[in-house]
């Protein structure tokens, strides 16, 4: 029997055109007769353009148009006023980015300005309800709360982060008659192209979107901002091409972020560690424009067997740029609120940490009243305790040094819905016995091309090096936008089913031709190894079937998508993250010294790029937890630390020792692969279990993100 190419540690595919530089990502397209687009933006957060002075602009060798009217488009927010600080007002288009870029500096404007909040914090701001995050409530939270044996009541916040890939947004727009091509840096290419159809009032057919490579996203790249509407309406109404390349600056302003929080979590529990009641309220910034909601509340409705939940969701509306999803979206953040409260409770009881969550495990989905898949936690915490020597940890908080330097250990558990949505692919048999297959997905740094091509090569029983995996092209058959840990169950699951068929269709021609050493055969004894069809003996091959039927290729269409499984089974990835750090008492400084995390996510198909993954989760909570904060000035919403030098993020040395397992299991009840969504479980419980180290190493519980060295001094 041939090795499966499923579950080999291979390399990315595309490894060698990224490092040599042979990728091309969407700014690097040559396109002939290229103009320079830049973007002017507003510099108040409220209020409308009372006057706009181009001529300075327009005098500037270089520069051949100033656009300041986007009546005719339809953004996301109004274009008659201001509603954010560093909205667009006007674009500058040149012959050289150069003079784009002085042209814009010379566009001035003045503002009829309405009085702004910026803060989520200000006061008499009404907080409002969303319709899609309703109030939840099961049993006799308050009840159970009041009769607790053992309480505890916190109160966190997390500060605002942005995301920050090393691929800046951008954009080049062709028009070709009534085509416009554009190549774009997007998460979801059919989503950017009927958004941007959408805003120019034309057919999403005449939208065609290509993002073959991605410089990272980080969930950045699943809306389409202004910049990309901009660059196709600059490049028709200039008759030219037209590139258009955020600066990072720009890119605080021009795209979503993780927005701001504010989290009150209780919990109420017997002295015997039964969690029997938990209330959690939690608000968020929001623009006034838009509404922005994300699953906040999902783990501490779900994770945990507490028979009395209450939770409620919250959204402040205030003058800013529209949040957006952001690794781990919402989660994340509900998370470190739950697991804090966890860990800050098993102090209390004087319970392991880990003991107490075993202590909490439930039987059933409690929210929906359904059995789980698979749900293999107890198997990470075991495994996660035992590779990460858990058993060293001392439980009296302080207690332990290394010199000068407090030494503490933390773990949180780590949860994620195992989302699957409607996918549409299309396998090609060539002549020459390669394959492709054709998707309309993206891959912005996860492997997706390797992964979707090692489904796709078992399922035709073919080489790894035999198959390609085609993506990032909108005229590509359907496929959902590449986030949410949604791509392999989706993406994968309709690669597994069409290359199926057209393995099917292949043995169905062979059986049926007189021609075929195979005829007459029982089409289910047929085997596929190596391209070759075989049974009792006999052998037939794709190519001699392509030959002899005088074909150069043969093509098969196929879909897979979920259906009402969701209404059936509940199927979350899980995990189980600790944490090692070390505390400097004079200086306040925290050091990661090591993270383990072990995962069950069901069917690992590419275990390198797996742990891969893992390894970059880590890496985000670290950020999440120490460094990550954007800053605003409240006084007129301008972002103080828009750059890589003022907005910290991880590097090398904050990077110590990282480590991942994933615990063998499958989840053939959720996909026909088995798998479970990876990309975002991996940053969930990072945070709290460096908290949780945190308080193991000082006994003092931090509430807020990220944790500033002066809160411990």
């Amino acid at each position: 029997m041939a090795t499966p190419v499923v579950g080999q540690r291979l390399s990315r595919v595309d490894a060698r055109r990224k490092v040599t530089g042979e990728a091309t990502y969407s700014a690097e397209h040559r396109v002939e007769g290229l103009l320079y687009g830049v973007i002017v933006n507003g510099t108040v957060a409220r209020g409308t353009v009372s006057r706009i002075s181009v001529d300075a602009a327009l005098g500037h060798p270089g520069v051949l148009h100033v656009l300041t009217d986007f009546g005719s488009l339809r953004l996301a927010h109004p274009v008659d006023r201001i509603a954010f600080y560093g909205q667009p007002i006007a674009v500058v288009v040149a012959e050289t980015l150069e003079a784009a870029t002085h042209g814009a500096s010379l566009v001035e404007a003045t503002y009829e300005q309405q009085a702004a909040v910026t803060d989520l914090d200000a006061p008499g701001i009404p907080s409002q309800t969303p319709a899609d995050e309703p109030d939840y409530s099961r049993g006799d939270p308050a009840g159970a709360l009041a009769s607790a044996q053992v309480k505890v009541d916190l109160e966190l916040t997390s500060a605002r982060e942005n995301h920050n890939p090393i691929e800046l947004p951008s954009t080049i727009a062709r028009w070709q008659g009534g085509q416009l091509t554009l190549w774009d840096k997007t998460q979801w290419s059919q989503g950017a192209a009927r958004t941007v159809a959408g805003a120019l009032g034309i057919a999403v057919g005449d939208v065609r979107v290509h993002n073959e490579f991605i410089g990272g996203g980080f969930g950045s790249g699943i809306q389409t901002y202004d910049h990309v509407m901009l660059a196709a309406f600059a490049a028709r109404e200039v008759g030219k091409p037209v590139k258009v390349v955020l600066t990072r600056r720009q890119f605080y302003y021009g795209a979503g972020f993780r927005p701001a929080s504010r989290h009150r979590i209780s919990l109420g529990s017997s002295t015997a560690g039964r969690v029997n009641a938990l209330a959690y309220d939690v608000r968020i910034e929001n623009a006034r424009y838009q509404s922005y909601t994300d699953g906040l509340t999902d783990l501490p409705q779900f994770l945990y067997g507490v028979p009395n939940t209450r939770t409620a969701y919250r959204v402040t509306p205030v003058d800013v740029h529209s949040p957006c999803s952001m690794r781990g979206p919402g989660v994340v953040l509900g998370n470190f609120a739950l697991e804090t409260a966890m860990d800050q409770l098993a102090h209390e009881l004087a319970v392991d940490p880990v003991e107490l969550r075993l202590r909490n495990e439930p039987t059933r989905d409690e929210v929906n009243q359904i059995p789980f898949s698979t749900r293999k936690l107890r198997e990470c915490y075991e495994t996660g305790a035992r590779r990460f020597g858990w058993s060293r940890r001392h439980a009296e908080p302080g207690s332990r040094t290394d010199g000068d330097l407090l030494i503490g250990m933390g773990m949180a558990t780590a949860s994620y819905h195992n989302n699957r949505r409607d996918c549409s692919a299309r396998a090609r048999m060539h002549a020459d016995g390669t394959a492709e297959v054709f998707a309309a997905s993206a891959d912005m740094g996860p492997g997706t091309t390797t992964s979707v091509m090692q489904v796709a090569a078992d399922a035709l029983g073919l080489p790894a090096s035999a198959v390609t995996f085609r993506l990032g092209d909108s005229s590509y058959p359907t496929a959902p936008l590449h986030a949410a840990a949604t791509t392999m169950a989706s993406v994968g699951s309709a690669a597994h089913t069409t290359c199926n068929a057209l393995r099917a269709e292949f043995i169905r021609r062979a059986v049926a031709d007189a021609n075929s050493p195979l005829h007459g055969a029982n089409p289910a004894d047929v085997q596929v190894r190596d391209g070759r069809l075989e049974t009792s003996g006999a052998r037939d091959s794709y190519r001699a079937i392509l030959r002899r039927a005088g074909l150069p290729s043969l093509d098969i269409a196929g879909n897979w998508g979920p259906g009402d499984a969701d209404s059936k089974i509940s199927t979350y990835g899980y995990g189980a993250v600790f944490a090692e750090v070390s505390v400097d008492p004079l200086l306040g400084l925290v050091r990661v010294r090591r993270i383990f995390a072990a995962y069950d996510v069901g069917r690992v198909i590419s275990p390198k790029l797996a742990h891969s993954q893992a390894i970059g989760g880590m890496v985000g909570g670290i950020g999440m937890a120490l460094l990550e904060g954007t800053v605003t000035d409240h006084r007129d919403g301008r972002i103080v630390n828009a750059s890589l030098a003022d907005y910290l993020v991880p590097v090398n040395a904050d990077v110590p020792d990282l480590d991942a397992a994933f615990i063998n299991t499958e989840d053939p009840q959720a996909d026909p692969i088995g798998v479970k969504g990876l990309g975002e479980i991996t940053i969930v419980g990072v945070a709290p279990a460096i908290g949780n180290a945190v308080f193991n190493a000082t006994g003092k519980r931090l509430t807020d993100l990220p944790i500033r060295p002066e809160a411990l001094l």
